[in-house]
């Protein structure tokens, strides 16, 4: 085969490979849609991806179906997320979690990072550093005064080691140059019950499921973790507006896809997403629930799954947390 002949087959084959990414991308979907959501029914990814589904099965003319693979902290689901075909007709509810997993298992059976197309992400929410209402300290800003005098003393409860909550606490103690010493529990109920009956000082948990029991006044908000004080608690002050500018962390939550899609294809899923998140009713249920709603671009998106995974392992090497 001459040198000539070779360049045109060479360039006939990219062309056929255009052509067939193209009509992928022009077919899709040609059935039903999966959206892995890696926890179990009723918790807050799984609420989320319902919202979610509804409106963008209209909006790509099939059914979208919400499987829960839970078990493992996610990773059974994202497991299965990521040896899916990238043919889009399986996406992955992906929670920040995600990248905390991949900061805290020492071997997975993915990347975290590489198996994984962000498509865009969809909400996030801050967590609130709570505490009994005779606790001594009302602001971020005097929680650090006492920790400062205390050294060692004061201790604040997760739902684990390992999770999110976990994460952001240590973090924050980093962040603010404190001492707190953590006590894990399995569930949320145990841990507020904790804190309430004086066992341990703090609370670092999820906004949502925390909002009822501020308003009436069994417990009292410390502090947000997010940038901005949060619409639903507006009397209760950052960790930045304490003098800690680069403290900034919330659960977010968003939507991916196996890696190895056709970019074509990448960009008509995002397209769809990104229109049944302009469903009014999907805002507003969103916003009543305490989420903060933002679409990204699949860019924006993968990078920060990068990005995230990063911090959390070095958060983890730095508060000598071990891996699992």
């Amino acid at each position: 085969m001459t040198q000539r002949t070779t360049l045109v087959a060479g360039l006939c084959g990219l062309a056929l490979m255009a052509a067939g990414a193209a009509a992928q991308a022009q077919s899709w979907p040609e059935r039903p849609v999966s959206m892995i959501v890696a926890y179990g029914a009723g918790g807050g990814t799984d609420t989320l991806a319902r919202i979610v589904a509804d409106p963008l099965s209209r909006v790509i003319g099939q059914p979208v179906v919400v499987e829960n693979r839970p078990g493992a902290g996610g990773t059974i689901g994202a497991d299965a997320a990521a040896k899916a075909s990238p043919d889009g007709h399986t996406l992955y509810m992906m929670a920040n979690g995600h990248t905390v997993a991949g900061a805290m298992y020492a071997s997975l059976p993915y990347d975290t990072v590489a198996d994984f197309q962000g498509i865009s992400e969809v909400a996030s929410m801050p967590l609130v550093v709570i505490a009994r209402p005779d606790f001594p300290a009302n602001t971020f800003a005097e929680l650090v005064e006492l920790a400062k005098k205390q050294p060692g003393e004061l201790d604040f409860a997760s739902i684990g080691v390992g999770s999110s909550q976990h994460f952001a606490g240590a973090l924050l103690a980093e962040t603010a140059g404190i001492e707190m010493v953590h006590i894990p529990y399995q569930k949320t109920p145990e841990a507020l019950a904790a804190v309430l009956s004086g066992e341990v000082d703090l609370l670092v948990e999820v906004l949502a499921p925390m909002l009822g029991q501020i308003a009436s006044g069994e417990i009292k908000a410390i502090t947000v973790t997010s940038a901005e004080r949060h619409p639903k608690l507006p009397d209760v002050g950052t960790v930045a507006e304490a003098g800690y500018a680069d403290y900034d962390v919330a659960t977010w939550y968003g939507i991916a896809m196996p890696s190895g899609a056709e970019a074509a294809l990448v960009d008509k899923v995002s397209a769809a997403v990104q229109e049944a998140l302009k469903d009014d009713a999907v805002t507003a249920k969103l916003v009543e629930s305490g989420y903060v709603t933002g679409a990204s671009s699949p860019a924006d998106f993968t990078a920060k799954i990068a990005s995230e995974t990063e911090r959390w392992r070095a958060v983890r090497e730095k508060a000598g947390i071990e891996t699992r």
